[in-house]
């Protein structure tokens, strides 16, 4: 049975990544005080835009919350305790910075923001406009808004306008989950429960993730939604989702000039095809997207959205795409434990995939270009920080024994802290090990955020200044 999804009650980011929408920026705000955040907060309600069917606007807006935020809307400790342990504790936490990779450069204690040093961070507000002329407006009111309130921002995320590549060139955003209740999902297989992305729902184990549930005695307008769990309690969590924001700094000049030097003829000439294939296997794509177990000796860019194809069958060792490579990665598709190669395997992992709805940023007015700071606003979003973006980060990015390799962490975003320095291409009769890969991701700044639906954005926007509230359930 899949869940029926109340889609004019979510939070528009969730069912699309506002392909339309060109342009975007993303403002970290604080708030000095209660009424600061409820009268920023009663500005935005009317401009949220949902997850309702046949969308055409020409702008987005969307809001999200961190802990603090929430505490400062009013919304009481015990119910913020319903959270997940790791929204609460947050990404810059010292532990959960080691589990992340967040070391050496990546350290959070040099964030330019979300960092242990800067201010705290109440909440999020992204912006998405067809044109950059409509998006400077939207701003400006936002800026004006903000100011009449005594609300701040802390830092203004500006990003590129929107391309079918991100900026180390590869063709990017093919390979996303279908959420089950999207019409997208409905006409093809494979899809995820819609409760892996939305809280409210059943997950891939058939259940309601953990969220926060209050008292019917602390929602007296009756601005929530029941419990589904069947519980007399008002559904806080339903329809939300934690989104995490990471920026990304990428050093692209450093990518393609360890290609170059990697690939670098006897004599000391380039050889051009031979920088694109290992960049290819770095990556598990070609630039055009071409998957490498489709095209595993040359470009093709007919195959440029493909994205129906497994591992375990078709390239068991990595003899197309690297068992290492980013894709297999971030996606290990049909190759995981229990039973690789059916669709048990399939199943485990698609309770850890993820909404990716990123952005790119880089030198003003155009693509990036060498000597500016370059990189990826990263925007995900999940149900279960845990079960998915951390899981993925830890165990699958970072591990430098994925998938029975010994030193080699991801070689596109993996840390390179203490270990993960090597990438190894299997092939016959001997496997080609590259050695002293560079850190060619950086991360800059981060949070985590609680994306609520349009009822607990109405709910949040009326709170007094404490409210009962019952335990952490679901």
């Amino acid at each position: 049975m899949t869940d029926t999804l109340d889609r004019a009650g979510i939070q528009g980011i969730v069912a699309r990544g506002y392909s339309s929408l060109g342009h975007a920026r993303f403002t970290l705000f604080a708030c000095d005080g209660q009424s600061a955040a409820r009268g920023l907060l009663g500005w935005l309600l009317p401009r949220v835009t949902t997850a309702a069917p046949r969308f055409s606007a020409d702008t987005a807006v969307q809001v999200a919350f961190t802990p603090a935020g929430l505490r400062r809307l009013g919304l009481p400790e015990t119910a913020v305790a319903g959270f997940s342990l790791e929204f609460l504790a947050g990404m810059a936490a010292a532990n959960r910075s080691r589990f992340l990779g967040d070391v050496g450069e990546s350290g959070s204690r040099g964030w330019a923001w979300g960092g242990p040093a800067g201010p705290a961070i109440d909440g999020l507000i992204l912006l998405y406009a067809a044109t950059a002329e409509l998006l400077d407006e939207r701003q400006a009111q936002l800026a004006q808004q903000l100011a009449a309130t005594d609300a701040r921002a802390l830092a203004v995320l500006d990003t590129l306008e929107r391309q079918d590549h991100e900026p180390f060139g590869f063709h990017d955003g093919i390979s996303q989950p279908l959420m089950q209740g999207l019409p997208k999902a409905s006409r093809a297989g494979g899809s995820v429960p819609a409760g892996e992305f939305v809280l409210g729902y059943r997950n891939g184990y058939g259940q309601l993730t953990d969220r926060p549930l209050l008292p019917r005695s602390a929602d007296p307008r009756q601005l929530l939604p029941p419990d589904p769990g069947g519980s007399s309690q008002a559904d806080l969590g339903r329809n939300g989702t934690y989104l995490v924001l990471r920026q990304l700094e990428q050093d692209v000049d450093g990518f393609w000039n360890y290609a170059a030097e990697a690939t670098r003829r006897p004599d000391g000439s380039g050889d051009r095809c031979a920088q694109d294939a290992l960049a290819a296997k770095l990556v598990g794509r070609w630039r055009s997207g071409a998957p490498l177990v489709k095209a595993p000796y040359r470009d093709d860019p007919a195959l440029a959205e493909g994205n129906d194809f497994g591992y375990h069958h078709t390239d068991p060792m990595g003899l197309a795409c690297p068992l290492g490579a980013h894709i297999r990665r971030a996606n290990p598709r049909d190759s995981l434990d229990p039973r690789p190669g059916t669709d048990a395997s399939v199943q485990v992992n698609s309770l850890h995939r993820l909404l990716r709805r990123g952005r790119s940023y880089g030198p003003a007015g155009g693509s990036p270009r060498p000597g500016g700071a370059t990189g990826l606003h990263f925007i995900c979003l999940a149900a279960n920080l845990a079960r998915q973006f951390e899981f993925v980060q830890h165990t699958w990015l970072n591990d430098p024994a994925f998938n029975g390799l010994y030193d080699d962490s991801d070689p596109l975003v993996g840390s390179r802290e203490s270990r993960g320095r090597t990438f190894t291409v299997p092939a016959r009769p001997v496997r080609r090990r590259y050695r002293g890969l560079p850190q060619f991701v950086r991360t800059r700044g981060g949070a985590y955020f609680f994306l609520p639906g349009i009822s607990a954005l109405r709910y949040l926007e009326q709170l007094p200044g404490s409210v009962p509230s019952g335990p952490r359930t679901g």
